[in-house]
């Protein structure tokens, strides 16, 4: 299932005041954090996943991400910011209130546990929504459906423990605002073929996940009235 992507440059224009200065409609940044993980996994596959939906969508997103720091107000240039790692993350309170302002300001984050983030995430998106718990997203919803078409939901990447892959979200307004995948690895999915071996029916499913993502991330958008 494909859906046409319209005006996306208008909306963005209308719903984050701030965009990145260059001659794409827009860019997406991996998250720097503090606390010791390795934030900077979420680096190397993005070019690749900006290949994939640049090929097959009309979005207009720069082929290169960049880095940004929460408690930068550079975080307001970027509708969709993407965290992964392994290990621990720390956010202060005034990041935490920093991301709160931004996910509720139309911002978007996905987080995808690269196994070992999990415990560490959970606790820290409580400083951002300390009212909310993650919800485990139903396979009806649309991120699963709105560009590509994943009836059973998350495609399992990498086997960690032998659990199914699961998407959870974090809500605000009743709109999903963070993407949480677990279980599944899907940002691993987007390496090279040679990072970690994935056959080509892996990585395609991985491509076309993340492309949903942030077809998702895009599309819910609406200019305030």
């Amino acid at each position: 299932m494909t859906r046409t992507l319209l005006l996306l440059g208008v909306l963005f224009a209308v719903a984050l005041p701030l965009r990145a200065q260059d001659d794409y409609t827009f860019r997406i940044a991996a998250v720097k954090y503090g606390g010791g993980g390795d934030w900077y996994q979420a680096v190397s596959p993005l070019p690749n996943l900006l290949r994939f939906v640049r090929e097959h969508t009309n979005i207009d997103v720069a082929p290169q991400a960049d880095v940004v720091e929460l408690s930068s107000d550079r975080i307001f240039s970027y509708p969709f910011l993407f965290l992964t790692g392994h290990g621990n993350i720390v956010l202060t309170d005034d990041e935490a209130r920093r991301l709160r302002r931004y996910l509720e300001n139309g911002g978007f984050l996905y987080i995808d546990d690269d196994y070992g983030l999990d415990p560490y995430i959970r606790r820290e998106m409580k400083k951002v929504f300390p009212e909310q718990e993650f919800v485990e997203l139903p396979f009806s919803h649309p991120i699963y459906h709105i560009h590509f078409d994943f009836p059973n939901g998350l495609p399992k990447i990498h086997e960690h423990d032998g659990k199914p892959p699961q998407g959870f979200g974090l809500f605000h307004n009743g709109q999903l605002v963070v993407f949480y995948t677990y279980e599944t690895n899907i940002s691993d999915g987007w390496e090279a073929p040679s990072v970690h071996g994935d056959p080509p029916e892996k990585r395609e499913a991985a491509l076309r996940m993340g492309t949903n993502i942030l077809v998702y991330a895009l599309t819910r958008l609406k200019p305030p009235t």
